[in-house]
């Protein structure tokens, strides 16, 4: 079964643990006892994130694409901008402008795109060639749990914003990053690094609930290993010049309520519909009224795409995912509910552009449906 960005939006997202026994020892210990190593410990995290920032942020840009705003990282001494593809993709013109951490603006030509919808773009910033970079970490190199430092332009306005956290969880089968370091809007097309300022991955999306648009911990990057085969296709003009992405739907449409009776509904998913900025698939929401404890089954087939189901609970956290549970294309979910409350199934295709009937349905295990008022979500996925 695989595993996927959205789809595994909020997929094996492991609340830190601590140490009760640690934190209990140092509470009673003695002042002198603690003291020394506390401080020891707080000066070498503070040095290291200094050290993380002024390496990288002089090689962190903003780029203004005309109708929106992202970040970027320049990857080589002439100018190359490595950024997301959904950043200057809807851009009126192919030359944009970039501005630099010291504040200089300067014109970049569009150079290049990803191909099948990889989320990646390339810049040509304009008559430079002693520019400062972001070093690419080693392919493979990236670990669960490890420090993730994210730079960029959250909302268009906070140019050179420096954000901490970890590698939350890796995706082996699609290959991609899931961080709780804060990013938002803006961010997006900017690097994550590790701690020795290398470029691990490139931020292209974010998760959340409601209908705000920020951060809540669940944060996405490309990693390293799709980029050095995307930056070794541009240096061989092997890359797309023209990007082949849907532009993501914002707001994201309402949600459709279903109860748990067993009744399909018949939908499909094509152009025009939700689109999710990382891989660019479409996707349906629906909404059900659920009590803790009970029992549910949610099931999606389809013989035209390759059905994939994510179920969120009330709080937004991922509760299953489920690809091809359901026997060759078709998903199944089988879950105990958590809480009483709304929760949010998103109807999803395996892959990018993937277009096609489907049908869904929802059913408690005991066969009787649970209808509460209804309170309907939100869910924004933001690039």
């Amino acid at each position: 079964m695989s595993t996927k960005l959205l789809r595994n939006a909020t997929s094996g997202i492991v609340a830190a643990a601590v140490a009760i026994g640690a934190n209990a020892m140092e509470a009673i210990a003695p002042f002198d006892f603690i003291a020394p190593n506390s401080a020891f410990a707080q000066d070498v995290d503070e040095r290291t994130n200094i050290q993380v920032y002024k390496k990288a942020s002089p090689a962190v840009v903003s780029i203004d694409a005309g109708d929106g705003t992202g970040s970027g990282s320049i990857i080589s001494r002439d100018g190359l901008v490595l950024t997301n593809a959904h950043v200057v993709a809807q851009a009126r013109r192919r030359t944009l402008n970039i501005i630099l951490a010291d504040g200089r603006r300067l014109p970049a030509d569009i150079v290049a795109f990803g191909n099948n919808g990889l989320d990646l773009a390339v810049l040509k910033i304009r008559g430079q060639n002693n520019l400062p970079t972001v070093a690419l970490a080693r392919p493979g190199s990236v670990q669960v749990g490890q420090r993730a430092y994210a730079i960029g332009n959250p909302f268009g306005q906070f140019q050179g914003t420096f954000t901490v956290g970890i590698v939350s969880r890796i995706d082996k089968q699609r290959g991609l990053i899931q961080t709780d370091a804060a990013i938002n809007p803006g961010n997006s097309g900017g690097p994550l690094l590790n701690s020795q300022g290398q470029l691990i991955g490139v931020n292209t999306a974010i998760f959340t609930s409601g209908r705000t648009a920020g951060n809540i911990g669940i944060g996405f990057a490309i990693p390293v290993d799709q980029v050095q085969p995307f930056l070794a296709a541009v240096r061989q003009g092997r890359a797309s010049t023209t990007s082949t992405r849907q532009r993501p739907t914002s707001p994201v449409k309402q949600p459709q309520q279903i109860s748990l009776n067993g009744t399909f509904v018949n939908a499909a998913l094509s152009k025009g519909d939700n689109v999710l900025p990382v891989d660019n698939s479409f996707f349906d929401l629906y909404i059900f009224q659920g009590r803790a404890g009970a029992r549910i089954r949610i099931d999606m087939i389809s013989q035209q795409l390759d059905s994939y189901l994510i179920l969120l609970d009330p709080n937004g956290n991922e509760l299953a995912q489920d690809d091809d549970g359901g026997g060759n294309q078709n998903a199944t979910i089988m879950a105990t509910l958590p809480a009483n409350g709304t929760y949010l199934v998103i109807a999803n295709s395996s892959g990018g552009g993937e277009a096609g009937a489907y049908r869904l349905r929802a059913l408690a295990a005991s066969g009787r449906s649970y209808q509460p008022p209804v309170r309907r979500r939100g869910i924004i996925i933001i690039p």
